[in-house]
């Protein structure tokens, strides 16, 4: 059984199609889901869905081997940031390397970087004048959405787009596709 740990900072959606993409299966489960916001309305998703969550603040996380050690009392054979907005600490990326995935609002490389997240994206996508738009998914290093690009999916933009209607676009192809490169991903591990 491949362990999934999952990093979220928000509402959790995407970590929820992903625990019940992998629910009830022998191959593969989502054991713990974290989330640097003890409000995140993930954690309870993740309750409802019988997932280990838990909080941590910026200190458990950059100056303490706290979130570190969680982490490997859990095996993660995978570990998938889904919304997560911090950056990774360095000694979690070399304890994990080439076992974290992200997911991005965009296709990469456009629209990434620091601050690029959520509705700013969207909105620099539609005020650039885009005809599309997508989402990519891809490994984590040290610096934001520059690691390998493993997945994108595209969509295209309407004259009367708007960053609400990008955003349902990219959330249904996020839904779609992550919890599939997951598993692909996964399975070549």
């Amino acid at each position: 059984m491949k362990h999934i740990v999952i990093f979220a900072s928000g509402s959790g959606t995407n970590a929820q199609r992903i625990i019940e993409y992998f629910n009830d299966r022998d191959d593969a489960q989502v054991v713990l889901v974290l989330s640097n916001k003890p409000t995140a309305q993930v954690l309870q998703r993740a309750g409802k869905l019988k997932v280990s969550a838990f909080s941590f603040n910026r200190t458990a996380f950059y100056e303490s081997d706290q979130v570190l050690n969680l982490l490997e009392q859990n095996r993660p054979d995978l570990i998938v940031l889904a919304g997560f907005l911090w950056l990774m600490p360095k000694k979690i990326i070399a304890t994990f390397s080439g076992k974290i995935l992200n997911i991005h609002p965009a296709l990469l490389p456009a629209y990434g970087g620091k601050g690029m997240y959520g509705s700013h994206v969207h909105e620099a996508v539609v005020a650039a004048g885009e005809k599309e738009s997508g989402i990519t998914i891809h490994e984590v290093t040290e610096e934001y959405d520059k690691g390998s690009i493993l997945f994108q999916a595209k969509t295209q933009l309407t004259p009367n787009e708007t960053p609400e209607s990008l955003a349902a676009k990219i959330h249904e192809l996020e839904y779609e596709h992550f919890p599939q490169v997951i598993e692909t991903f996964l399975n070549k591990k």
